[in-house]
């Protein structure tokens, strides 16, 4: 059934909220010294106060985002999952050499993405590289693996409207087209698949049903619940939505629109409620 989850995103070293499509190649700055990556909130609050809110209301299945390979971002990572061993996935430059000192360091998942992709030399396109998820989910276990498959809206010459998975902070798309095929091919070695519509992402807009609609004819055997969306939630409505439009098997995380993160459409307490009446 169709359920809140949790987020931390980590940038430069702060748990902020971002629109996704922005996110700059450097999470520092450019050469012209200013940010690219337009921020709709940036917290005062150490990323321990968010795990500890949500291991005091059992928020299971939320995912700390490091953003950006600023080594700030992995302290505060490290602190999450201190304050909440075993509570938080935690995704964000993970590969084979470091995947299992996440776990090791109070991971309860990890979450792969970039890593995972090598250039196809027919196409010249970036590819999902199934000889490297294997590896790492016979490294870790399936059970601790949660792939990202992350996307951008591409409008073919036909009119019709695709998701292509987007790797290296959404800005390169990748020549992985999501399907039913491929999400059941990629759920064979993980746990959970995460997605964010990189193209709402923090736009506070509303999600994109037709997604969310597909994502839920798309789930694989055995896998409902356990594909997340993100991107574009703005009211406690959009959990109801979801659910209706994937027969309860996606389960939605909201970001900006929230009030722990500064947001004025949505109240945390009120998505915790959703949780216990609804899962």
């Amino acid at each position: 059934m169709t359920k809140f989850r949790g987020c931390i995103d980590i940038h430069s070293g702060h748990v902020k909220q971002i629109v996704g499509g922005t996110l700059s190649q450097d999470d520092n700055a450019n050469n012209t010294g200013t940010s690219q990556t337009l921020e709709n909130f940036v917290s005062t609050k150490p990323s321990s106060y968010y795990a500890q809110l949500y291991a005091e209301n059992n928020l299971t299945g939320c995912h700390v985002i490091k953003l950006g390979s600023n080594p700030d971002n992995d302290e505060a990572a490290v602190l999450a999952c201190r304050t909440w061993p075993k509570g938080l996935q935690v995704g964000g430059g993970i590969n084979l050499e470091n995947a299992q000192e996440w776990l090791d360091r109070g991971a309860s998942q990890v979450i792969i993405t970039s890593w995972l992709f090598s250039k196809n030399e027919e196409t010249g396109k970036m590819e999902l590289d199934f000889a490297k998820l294997s590896k790492i989910s016979h490294k870790v276990g399936k059970e601790n693996l949660v792939v990202d498959l992350s996307c951008r809206t591409v409008v073919t010459e036909s009119g019709d409207v695709d998701w292509y998975v987007a790797m290296n902070k959404w800005q390169t798309i990748t020549g992985n087209k999501l399907s039913k095929e491929f999400l059941s091919k990629v759920s064979v070695y993980c746990d959970e698949l995460l997605i964010h519509a990189a193209d709402v992402e923090g736009l506070c807009k509303g999600i994109d049903e037709k997604l969310v609609s597909s994502l839920g004819s798309w789930c694989p055997p055995s896998f409902e619940g356990k594909i997340v969306y993100a991107g574009g939630a703005k009211s406690i409505k959009d959990l109801q939505l979801v659910k209706d439009l994937s027969d309860g098997k996606v389960d939605l995380t909201f970001g900006s629109a929230l009030d722990i993160f500064g947001g004025k459409l949505v109240k945390f307490d009120d998505l915790i409620e959703w949780n216990q009446q609804n899962c």
